[in-house]
């Protein structure tokens, strides 16, 4: 178990105007955001430095020095793995292809269908999907996941070209066809008649409508 802090005081500037209104780490790329993609994979929560906290009191021990990441690093399973194991060292990580750092804000949408496929993974792993209603045109189920109390009728989910995510009491309405990868999160929402392409993410309690390629959002 290691104390993580994600800390964007030296990137923050790079990733204007998002970071204006929140840390790098509170950044939605792929399902989820940075900071809870390493909190799902460590199973424990960390430390931004926006919490107002870098050392938290009591933590000034050796054993509790913090491991310090910048915020704008979106992590993978296998490289959180590889670290927690101390095959190397925060200093290393931009020499993993593991990992993807957000430089540039069109970085965001750059490695959206990474990010999505990655998450998709770690949110899906050893779990089963709920049933694909009997109206909806399906291909390739194996990469369709739906959470409970998700809504669907009368669309098409076309997972030929990468997954397809729909989250927890979310709706996708009649007349809508949705190609992936593709992200819908918790309460959002796909009108009628809509087409979506791949590396899309529509973030929580989002509504999303008419033609959208490739964009986040949140």
């Amino acid at each position: 178990m290691i104390h993580l802090v994600l800390d964007d005081t030296a990137t923050r500037q790079l990733l204007f105007p998002f970071t204006l209104t929140r840390s790098a780490a509170d950044i939605r790329i792929g399902i989820l955001t940075i900071r809870q993609k390493w909190e799902k994979i460590l199973g424990q929560k960390v430390t931004v430095n926006g919490d107002g906290y870098i050392n938290p009191p009591g933590t000034h021990t050796e054993e509790a020095s913090p491991v310090v990441f910048p915020g704008n690093v979106v992590p993978s399973f296998g490289f959180v793995q590889e670290l927690l194991k101390g095959n190397y060292s925060p200093a290393q990580f931009e020499q993993q292809s593991s990992v993807r750092i957000l430089q540039e804000p069109w970085h965001i949408f750059e490695y959206n269908d990474w990010a999505i496929r990655e998450d998709f993974y770690l949110l899906t792993s050893g779990r089963k999907s709920q049933p694909i209603p009997s109206t909806v045109k399906a291909v390739n189920e194996a990469a369709i996941f739906i959470e409970e109390g998700a809504t669907l009728q009368h669309c098409i989910l076309n997972a030929s070209t990468g997954p397809i995510y729909i989250g927890k009491n979310s709706e996708v309405m009649e007349g809508a066809a949705i190609r992936g990868t593709f992200a819908l999160c918790e309460g959002a929402v796909v009108k009628m008649g809509a087409k979506i392409y791949g590396a899309t993410t529509i973030g929580p309690y989002s509504i999303a409508g008419g033609e959208i390629k490739n964009s986040v959002v949140s």
